[in-house]
Order: C-alpha cells, then sequence, then structure tokens
C-alpha cells in the first residue's frame, strides 16, 4: 500500500528504485554500444589475463653449456627447474632446506644449493651440474678420484660432493681461506691442503653412510697429493679412540 506522502510527491519508492535500476544498466551497457569487441579480440584479451594472472617468466639458463628455454613462475626453486624441467637428476632433493648439500651446484664456478636457489635469479650465469662435468667418456678428476678412493657408499650425496670438491679445489687455486687456516697470508696450497682443511672446506655436505675418509681421500688424489691407504687411516682412528 502506498503511503500518504509518498501519494502527495507523486512517486513512490519501488517507481524510483526502478528508474534508479534502469539508469544503472544503461550506463554500463553504453561502452558496449560504443565498442563492440570482436571474437579475436576478446580471444587474445582472455589469453592475455590468463598469462598476466598465472605470473609465469620466460627465461633461459645455461646449464652445461647449453641454453635452455624456460616459462616458469618466479617462486620455482634451480633445483626443482634441473630435475622437473630438464631431466637432469643428478643433482638430489636431500633436506629441500639447504642442510645436507646433496642440490649442490656450480654457478659460475661457484658451489650453490640448488635447493635454495630460485631459477629467475640464474638467468645470464653458467650453470654446471654433476652430469655436466665429464667430457663425452672422459670422467672429470673428482670423479675418477671418489671412483678409485671409494668416496661414497649408497651415492645420493655423492653429485654434490663432487661438484663441492670441484669447487673446494678452485677456491684453493685461487688462494681462498677457510676457518681452520692458521696463516691467512700463506693460505694452503693444493699439494700441502690437510685433511682438517678438507673437511672443514666441505662441512656444508653431509654423507648419511659416513664415508668421509674415501671423500677425503678423494680430494686429496685430484689435488695431486698420495692419500694414505685405508689401512694407515684405520690405525690413525684406532690410535685416537685408545686415547
Amino acid at each position: 500500500m502506498q503511503h500518504p506522502e509518498e501519494k502527495k510527491r507523486g512517486t513512490s519508492r519501488r517507481s524510483f528504485l526502478g528508474q534508479a535500476l534502469t539508469a544503472a544498466g544503461t550506463a554500463i551497457a553504453a561502452p558496449t554500444l560504443l565498442h563492440q569487441a570482436t571474437p579475436a579480440q576478446e580471444e587474445g584479451t582472455l589469453a592475455q589475463a590468463a598469462t598476466s594472472n598465472s605470473g609465469d617468466m620466460t627465461i633461459t639458463l645455461t646449464v652445461n653449456g647449453k641454453p635452455q628455454l624456460f616459462t616458469i613462475e618466479p617462486r620455482v626453486t634451480l633445483l626443482d627447474a634441473l630435475r622437473e624441467r630438464l631431466g637432469l637428476t643428478g643433482s638430489k632433493k636431500g633436506c629441500d632446506h639447504g642442510q645436507c648439500g646433496a642440490c649442490t651446484v656450480l654457478v659460475d664456478g661457484q658451489r650453490v644449493y640448488s635447493c635454495l636457489s630460485l631459477a629467475v635469479m640464474q638467468e645470464g650465469k653458467q650453470i654446471v651440474t654433476i652430469e655436466g662435468l665429464a667430457q663425452g667418456n672422459n670422467l672429470h678428476p673428482v670423479q675418477s678420484a671418489f671412483i678409485e678412493q671409494d668416496g661414497f657408499q649408497c651415492g645420493y650425496c655423492t653429485p654434490g660432493q663432487i661438484c663441492a670438491s670441484v669447487a673446494l679445489l678452485d677456491e684453493v687455486k685461487r688462494g681462498c681461506a677457510s676457518a681452520v687456516t692458521t696463516d691467512l697470508n700463506h693460505p694452503p696450497q693444493l699439494k700441502t691442503l690437510s685433511a682438517a682443511e678438507i673437511k672443514e672446506r666441505l662441512s656444508g655436505n653431509l654423507c648419511r653412510c659416513s664415508a668421509y675418509n674415501g671423500i677425503v681421500a678423494a680430494v686429496q688424489q685430484a689435488a695431486g697429493q698420495t692419500p694414505p691407504s685405508a689401512a694407515a687411516v684405520t690405525m690413525v682412528q684406532a690410535g685416537a679412540g685408545a686415547v
């Protein structure tokens, strides 16, 4: 029933709301009447919106000397890009928290935990994985040393251990010191690199099988040293245990 006040004014709340909704609908429809998009334009707009909503980025990573094109989310790690997109499964996902070193790769010659590094941050850099160390059928000297010195057991951590060892030797060549270097003015050379130095420099790579003696011996061999025999190492350990 219409209110007496509304009769006097000659309008009602219902008619007012109807007029307002009609005007709003006309205003919304006006742009469409002025410019009607073609089906091709609509499809292009939808595709562009889908791309922008996904947030993917197109990047080129140089992996083992070859450029690789990726369309990838910014949050994808280098480890997942290598394993899932390129099938380079040598780099292992151990802890996925940068605590074990099984995912270690080389980026511009530096060892990097690939599980903590975003793939999009590596554009323009040289990435080398365990698959890229050998030259055809010729193994890298560190790879050969690991085999000859039994530097692994289950082998899960081995790719990271080898990549870290390659970087270690290069660091020593460049005169880099470590936490156990006694004389910073005279950092160790490859020929004089001690077992303590090797253990410290590889402390970020864990071996759950505890094949550390073989790993140290492998690095010594790759450094040009003559590593102690397994029997000598056993005798030293036994003596230390007796003390």
